[in-house]
């Protein structure tokens, strides 16, 4: 019997035919997705769920279906999906999230010229009747300084763009690597200096606890004079309120945004004001774009459903049915090492190095590699998944390799990661026991035996007494509970550690009371995807 799929979204005709093509029962309802009662009553006849975002794929939707295997988005974004529901129910989610990079990279163009000649107001004082030639006295592009902060997938474009303009592109990246800065014709800069240098400012990056307000009012009153600001990335990353005061004020010359904290945005700071450009989040809206993505979706579901093969899923490595079972826990192993690393890696990441051992060596090592690059990139790029991170630390200029060896030492088998910067290496061990539980196992060459929890935080310290008794009394006072608390050490009075599994998120101001005790060489909170 054919599999069937559901399109609930306005997915173009051509799409729809590779299915029918691959022989894929597909019933084509592009209105459906709004009618979420109706969907959760049909939504249990299909295989496939084929969406773009209208349709809500609500826990209540995932409940009644009873036969789903895989959801698949056209496009980016996912927020419209449970993606834990579905991961607890055992259906795949994926995306295509690279078929708008291109239409996004040249929408952040359009608006630099648009802000940079007043094309908006221009055109509409001439359609009132108006020729006020003098009124709208622009700037050239060319041999400007134009500042990317993020140069990944999207900024890696448009800093080819750019220097096609023949404008000097600075860029701001901690994970950007000085080859990759080389073979995109920019100059890898700090952000203060970005700042201070840039004519224009352009952002491409995701929306996450590090780059949340990154244009703050006081990083927007860094800027030079006359700065023109383009954000085509994500609403939040600019404070709209200081962006507006500043552009009244004169020290903004312009600003260009496709996309706002609020969306729909109906009202805003930013609206009426005259240096001021503004889209509703037309970033991917080219034909070309829409395409790509519904053309890509299709061929993805259909491979799944007809052969198995997964490509773009959030939620699942690419891995065969058999070896899934075996590896689970390695692989959440692997991404858990990784995160580890990420969190405590600030500077460009030039290679990251993975040893397998014993037990782990005869595993399938490209799906553990996946894990460990998705741990490591998860904290920079939130939307990274096991299939996408190779292709964005390729564009990074990352170098991976890995290694693999006949049992070695006391375990069965074991991950060693090694996270090389051109300040630092950084080597993280673990392993899985017996009940199929990941732990780490070694940090910094120090031994340990630590269960890996949702909420940790990590320490390190000269090896002198009352570093415990200091760790407890401050997680007590401040009512925060510890469930486990490992330590080592390299010798006595020498480097030492302490890996605390905590209940729940510690707070900053905590984190704050232990550096102030001048005891501590390192305090990090961290975070873990805990299945």
């Amino acid at each position: 019997m054919a599999p069937r799929v559901l399109v609930s979204d306005a997915l173009s005709e051509s799409a729809v035919q590779i299915f029918r093509d691959r022989g894929i029962d597909v019933d084509f309802q592009p209105k459906l997705g709004k009618d979420k009662d109706k969907l959760a009553e049909i939504i249990g006849q299909y295989d496939g769920l084929a969406i773009r975002s209208a349709t809500k794929v609500t826990e209540k939707i995932i409940a009644a279906a009873t036969n789903l295997k895989v959801i698949a988005r056209a496009g980016i974004g996912v927020d419209n999906v449970d993606i834990p529901a579905a991961s607890k129910k055992g259906i795949i989610v994926m995306n295509t999230p690279f078929g708008n990079s291109i239409t996004t990279a040249e929408h952040a163009i359009a608006m630099m010229f648009a802000v940079a000649r007043q094309i908006p107001e221009a055109n509409a004082s001439t359609h009132a009747g108006k020729w006020e030639k003098a009124k709208f006295m622009g700037v050239e592009l060319f041999n400007k300084t134009l500042g990317v902060i993020g140069a990944g997938n999207i900024g890696g474009i448009v800093c080819d763009r750019a220097v096609g303009l023949k404008m000097k592109v600075i860029a701001y990246d901690p994970f950007l690597s000085e080859e990759r800065a080389k073979q995109l014709g920019v100059t890898k800069v700090e952000l203060d200096e970005l700042l201070a240098r840039a004519d224009f400012i352009t952002l491409h990056v995701p929306m996450t606890d590090k780059t949340r307000n990154i244009l703050s009012r006081e990083n927007l009153a860094k800027t030079k004079k006359g700065v023109r600001i383009v954000n085509c990335a994500r609403g939040g990353l600019i404070d709209e309120d200081a962006l507006a005061e500043m552009l009244t004020a004169g020290h903004i010359a312009g600003a260009a945004l496709d996309v706002f904290a609020v969306e729909p945005a109906t009202e805003s700071p930013l609206f009426n004001l005259p240096n001021v450009v503004c889209t509703p989040h037309l970033g991917a809206s080219t034909t070309e774009a829409q395409e790509n993505v519904a053309l890509q979706v299709a061929e993805q579901m259909s491979d799944y459903l007809l052969t198995g093969a997964v490509q773009n899923a959030l939620n699942m490595p690419s891995v065969t049915a058999e070896e899934a079972a075996v590896m689970g826990p390695w692989i959440a192993l692997a991404k858990h090492l990784g995160t580890f690393a990420g969190q405590l890696t600030e500077e460009p990441i030039r290679a990251i190095n993975v040893l397998y051992d014993g037990t782990a060596a005869e595993m399938n090592l490209k799906a553990l590699d996946c894990a460990v690059i998705s741990g490591v990139m998860k904290f920079s790029n939130p939307d990274v998944n096991m299939v996408s991170a190779p292709i964005v630390a390729r564009e990074r200029g990352i170098q991976i390799s890995t290694t693999h060896q006949e049992k070695s030492g006391s375990f069965a088998g074991y991950i060693k990661i090694t996270i090389v910067t051109d300040k630092r290496e950084r080597s993280l061990a673990g392993t899985v026991f017996s009940d199929g539980k990941p732990r780490f196992i070694q940090i910094k060459g120090i031994n340990i035996d630590a269960e890996i929890g949702e909420h940790m935080l990590y320490t390190t310290n000269e090896d002198v007494p009352g570093i415990i008794g200091l760790l407890g009394m401050t997680m007590g006072k401040n009512g925060v509970n510890i469930a486990n608390f490992t330590l080592g050490r390299s010798g006595s009075g020498e480097e030492a550690i302490a890996l605390l599994y905590l209940d729940e998120a510690i707070d900053p101001k905590v984190v704050d009371t232990l550096n102030q005790t001048g005891m501590f060489r390192q305090v990090r909170p961290l975070k873990f995807e805990i299945a």
